[in-house]
């Protein structure tokens, strides 16, 4: 696995099954995917639908991230991050990561993306560039995180890797050229 995948640090976890209505897994991001909060033309930061199944029957709730690892940060880009679903959450309706819309279930916790806001922002890669690589993951876990809004992505991710017990992605891309 390579350096740059986002699951290089991490432990390796049963999978299952994750779908969309709206994406699919090696295709190419289109505008209600895309940020027009960040300048992409006919961006429109809408989450994608997403639904699950087959997780680990132990599992007791679930977070959800968007992640570009091929962002020129060092650290990668965050998109989205919310925890805490619970167990009896399987799927998640189109535009669930803006707060305006009310879509996330009761105990959902929502952190702020990498840019600065607690919500989903789409796929905005500079011009130029290449094709970025947008990873929408479920993990699976042992129990909620137990952590605040005002928590990292990155504070969330550390916490995955210690509660974290089945793992279920769909990998696409988008290039601005």
């Amino acid at each position: 696995m390579s350096a740059n995948s986002p699951f290089f640090n991490l432990p390796e976890l049963p999978t299952f099954t994750l779908t969309s209505t709206d994406i699919e897994d090696g295709g190419v991001l289109t505008g209600p995917q895309l940020s027009g909060a960040m300048g992409v033309p006919g961006g429109e930061d809408v989450s994608p639908q997403l639904s699950w199944s087959g997780f680990p029957e132990e599992t007791k709730a679930f977070a959800v991230t968007c992640y570009d690892p091929d962002a020129p940060t060092g650290s990668g880009f965050w998109h989205w991050v919310v925890t805490d679903l619970d167990a009896s959450v399987t799927s998640l309706e189109a535009n669930a990561g803006d707060p305006a819309a009310d879509l996330l279930p009761s105990g959902a916790v929502t952190l702020r993306n990498d840019a600065g806001e607690p919500r989903f922002v789409g796929a905005a890669p500079p011009e130029g560039h290449g094709p970025h690589r947008y990873f929408f993951i479920v993990t699976a876990l042992a129990e909620p995180l137990g952590i605040d809004e005002s928590a990292t992505p990155a504070f969330a991710g550390f916490n995955m890797f210690f509660k974290g017990i089945g793992r279920a992605w769909l990998e696409c891309t988008y290039e601005a050229k």
